[in-house]
């Protein structure tokens, strides 16, 4: 019966490409993914699917389905000066879990990146940026050093967009 109605799958003529900003609106710099996420969804083009997850495991997980690249951009605690912007290519290696480390998410971005691999639900390009935050109390407003980071990764993965497509 399947062969019936859906004989074949569908040609792609084109990758699919997702940028997911994680994140807690109402815990200040821990809502710096999803700031990143308005911020593309303004200068990416718009077969570019962006979108904004709250770090839920099996959300994020089904959010990478169909993906043939994708960027993550997520708060972190590490300890060094806020604002700091580090970057991971999750494709090529486990994501650090002393960076990537649980927040206010269930498990950290590190477990679920790891768990999306080992169920062979990652897709084959994986970049994650984290934004070093500070101030991670209830709130909302992100500190200055972050709000300055936001921008400059959502320029990053703008760049790194254009590149995995070709675009000038």
């Amino acid at each position: 019966m399947h062969l019936v109605r859906d004989p074949l799958p569908q040609a792609r003529d084109r990758a699919i490409l997702k940028v997911i900003g994680i994140g807690n609106p109402w815990r200040r710099d821990d809502a710096a993914g999803l700031a990143a996420a308005r911020r593309l969804q303004e200068i990416l083009p718009a077969d570019v699917d962006v979108r904004e997850e709250a770090g839920e495991p099996t959300a994020l997980i089904d959010a990478l389905d169909g993906a043939d690249a994708v960027w993550l951009v997520d708060a972190v605690s590490s300890g060094v000066e806020a604002g700091t912007v580090h970057r991971v290519d999750a494709s090529q290696r486990a994501l650090p879990a002393e960076l990537f480390a649980p927040s206010t998410h269930h498990f950290g971005l590190a477990e679920a990146i790891e768990l999306a691999r080992a169920l062979g639900r990652l897709p084959r390009t994986a970049v994650a940026f984290g934004i070093e935050g500070s101030t991670f109390e209830a709130g909302d407003g992100l500190s200055p050093p972050v709000d300055a980071a936001v921008g400059e990764v959502a320029e990053r993965v703008r760049a790194e967009v254009a590149a995995w497509t070709g675009a000038p």
